[in-house]
């Protein structure tokens, strides 16, 4: 269950994203469903690796700067998923790499609010 949530998060942040990001475009919610299950394949595969050998490339600065090597492999698979579907567009790497900040912001938002969701909502005794 947390898999096919956590998906659908994703689904969501790439949906968002497309909306607000004007070089990215997604062919409806549909879209950004299969755009999302490409993209967790892919960084389930090689998104390790690319974090590494960026990492590694780097001398260690981009370990140190774990954040930014995030970024950096997200827009790299964003646009290795527009690759193997047409589902997703992305003028060129600047806009994937500013999806993938929007991503990554949208996809924090949204696992914290899952994560609390039980406390939103309740009143506690006074």
């Amino acid at each position: 269950m947390s898999m096919l949530i956590t998906w659908l998060v994703l689904a969501l942040s790439v949906w968002i994203t497309a909306l607000i990001v004007p070089g990215i475009s997604v062919k409806g919610f549909s879209g950004a469903i299969v755009v999302a299950a490409i993209f967790g394949i892919l960084n389930w595969a090689i998104g390790w690796l690319l974090f590494v050998m960026i990492g590694l490339g780097t001398l260690g600065v981009g370990f140190l700067l774990a954040f930014l090597t995030r970024w950096i492999v997200t827009a790299l698979l964003l646009k290795l998923t527009s690759a193997f579907t047409e589902r997703i567009f992305i003028r060129n790497f600047g806009w994937a790499f500013l999806a993938a900040m929007v991503m990554s912001a949208l996809g924090t938002i949204g696992e914290y609010l899952l994560a609390h969701q039980s406390s939103f909502g309740h009143s506690y005794p006074v």
